[in-house]
């Protein structure tokens, strides 16, 4: 696939739309925040399509840059263990899901900090996809972190469709860091929100416990 502002303008669009459609099959309001997962992925592909179309804009680029960083480094180890620690109801499952959380609310302000203190964030376009300066997240530990708070958390769920989706994470991960390890950030979020289509398909068959 080569990846461009139409790829991500489309995969925005329709996750947006996958998403109003998820969050009308929410029948409790503790289902919300993992019902709200296509949609925010949605509004981050949409973002990356604006930073394609922004690099003759050096404000706007930046502005959406940055909005972007947020999604994908302060946003998903945060939100997706919560939203999976809210649907849980296996008290064992649910242990490990605040752990999961804590360490996940933990990297997502140390992720921020980062992003605040470092130099500017940077975009640039490499291999037919979007590259982003980010020194502090390459690290070894901080990735491998990173993986498993945001995959982990969802294999740890007693539901079979949340399970699909955390190793379909873990795949798509592999893949993006083996193929396109410069741009990893950026293609392995592209995968992942093409991947959030199961969230619909679980609050739709899944009756809340």
């Amino acid at each position: 696939m080569c990846f461009s502002a139409t790829a991500s303008f489309a995969a925005g669009g329709a996750l947006v739309a996958a998403g109003g459609l998820t969050i009308a099959q929410t029948k409790k309001k503790y289902q919300l925040p993992f019902a709200c997962i296509p949609l925010l992925f949605g509004i981050q592909q949409i973002t990356e399509g604006i930073i394609w179309i922004s690099f003759g804009s050096p404000l706007l680029n930046i502005m959406m840059t940055y909005t972007y960083s947020i999604f994908s480094q302060v946003l998903w180890p945060i939100f997706i263990p919560l939203s999976v620690l809210l649907l849980e109801k296996d008290h064992v499952r649910k242990k490990i899901l605040y752990l999961f959380f804590a360490v996940g609310l933990t990297m997502g302000l140390y992720l921020l900090y980062f992003i605040i203190k470092d130099p500017p964030i940077i975009a640039y376009i490499a291999n037919r996809s979007i590259a982003y300066s980010y020194p502090h997240i390459y690290s070894l530990w901080i990735i491998a972190f990173y993986v498993v708070i945001t995959c982990g958390s969802a294999v740890v769920s007693s539901y079979k469709m949340i399970n699909a989706f955390g190793i379909l994470l873990f795949i798509s991960f592999f893949i993006a860091s083996y193929f396109f390890n410069e741009t990893l950030f950026s293609v392995w979020c592209f995968f992942a929100a093409l991947l959030s289509f199961p969230v619909y398909f679980h609050l739709k068959h899944v009756k809340p416990k």
